[in-house]
C-alpha cells in the first residue's frame, strides 16, 4: 500500500506550531542568506529613521488640501499643526533620499565583483522608503528587511527585485541588519528607531560586530532634544571613546563625505577578501 504521509517539512500545521518555532527563525537565517549570496552583496549601509516621515511633495499635497476647507473648528486647527510639523518633518525625507543616492552613485562604481555598501532599510515607509528611493534612483540595488506587523508598514516599492524579505521575528531582522552593516545612519524616529540603534551600539561597544562601525546621527535639530549622552561619560556608565563611534551631519553632502571617508578607510584600503560564509561574532 502506498503511504502518503507528508514529510514533516511538508506539514503547514507543524510549521506553523510552537514545535515547530525553532524551524520557522532557522528559515528567517538561511533564506536571507542564500539570497544575498546568489546577488553579490558583500555589505551594506543601513538607514533608520522614522516610518511616519512623508515626502515634501506629499506633505505640502496635504497641507494645501486642508487650506481649502473650512477653518473654524478645533480639529482644522489641530489638523493644520499637525500638517506644518509634517513639511517641517519632510526634510528628512528629502534628505535621507539625496544621502542614499549620493552614496549609491559612489558605491557603483567601486572597482569589486561585489555590490558594495548597499544601501538597507527595513523595507517600510518613511526614511525607509527614502533611502530605498535614492539608492533606486542611483541605479543600484537597495535592500528592504520588512516586518510584519498588524498595522502601519507594509514594503515601499523601491526595493530591488529579490532584496524584499518579510520577517516575523524581530531578532532574525535585526541579526540582518548587524550581518554586513559597515555604516548605519540614524535619521529622526521614535522608540524603534532608539531601540535599533542601541542595539547595534552595543554590539560595536562589546566587540560582538567583524566590522569596524561607523554610526552617523542625522539632524542635531532633533537628536540635540532626544540624545545627550555625555553624562553617561561623566557617571562612569560609558567610555569617552565609546562617544566616538557617533557622529553628527546636517546635509547630505557632509554626511556622504564622512561615510565615503571612513567606508574607504576602514574596508576599502585594503579590500582584503573574505573567507566564504558570513560570520557577526568573533567567536
Amino acid at each position: 500500500m502506498e503511504n502518503h504521509q507528508p514529510l514533516a517539512y511538508e506539514i503547514p500545521e507543524f510549521l506553523q506550531s510552537g514545535t515547530g518555532r525553532p524551524v520557522r527563525i532557522l528559515a528567517e537565517y538561511l533564506e536571507p542568506l542564500r539570497r544575498f549570496q546568489k546577488q553579490d552583496i558583500q555589505d551594506t549601509v543601513v538607514f533608520f529613521g522614522s516610518a511616519r516621515v512623508h515626502s515634501r511633495l506629499k506633505a505640502e499635497r496635504a497641507l494645501k488640501q486642508l487650506k481649502e476647507k473650512p477653518r473654524r473648528s478645533k480639529e482644522y486647527r489641530e489638523n493644520l499643526k499637525r500638517l506644518q510639523i509634517a513639511v517641517k518633518w519632510s526634510r528628512y525625507y528629502e534628505d535621507a533620499r539625496k544621502l542614499s543616492r549620493l552614496l549609491t552613485e559612489w558605491a557603483v562604481k567601486l572597482d569589486s565583483h561585489r555590490h558594495r555598501f548597499v544601501v538597507c532599510s527595513g523595507g517600510g515607509p518613511g526614511i525607509m522608503e527614502a533611502a530605498n528611493r535614492g539608492a533606486f534612483e542611483a541605479g543600484g540595488k537597495t535592500i528592504g528587511l520588512n516586518i510584519r506587523l498588524p498595522f502601519e508598514q507594509g514594503p515601499n516599492r523601491y526595493i530591488s527585485q529579490g532584496l524584499h524579505f518579510e520577517f516575523h521575528y524581530f531578532f532574525m531582522r535585526k541579526f540582518w541588519f548587524a550581518y554586513m552593516a559597515k555604516a548605519l545612519v540614524i535619521f529622526p524616529g521614535g522608540f524603534g528607531t532608539l531601540d535599533e540603534m542601541f542595539e547595534l551600539l552595543t554590539l560595536a561597544q562589546t566587540q560582538k560586530l567583524s566590522a569596524k562601525l561607523d554610526v552617523v546621527l542625522y539632524g542635531t535639530e532633533y537628536w540635540d532634544q532626544i540624545l545627550n549622552m555625555k553624562p553617561m561619560v561623566e557617571w562612569g556608565a560609558i567610555n569617552p571613546e565609546d562617544l566616538e563611534a557617533l557622529s553628527r551631519a546636517n546635509t547630505p553632502a557632509h554626511a556622504f563625505e564622512h561615510l565615503r571617508d571612513h567606508l574607504t578607510r576602514h574596508h576599502l584600503e585594503p579590500e582584503r577578501p573574505k573567507a566564504p560564509g558570513l560570520a557577526i561574532t568573533r567567536g
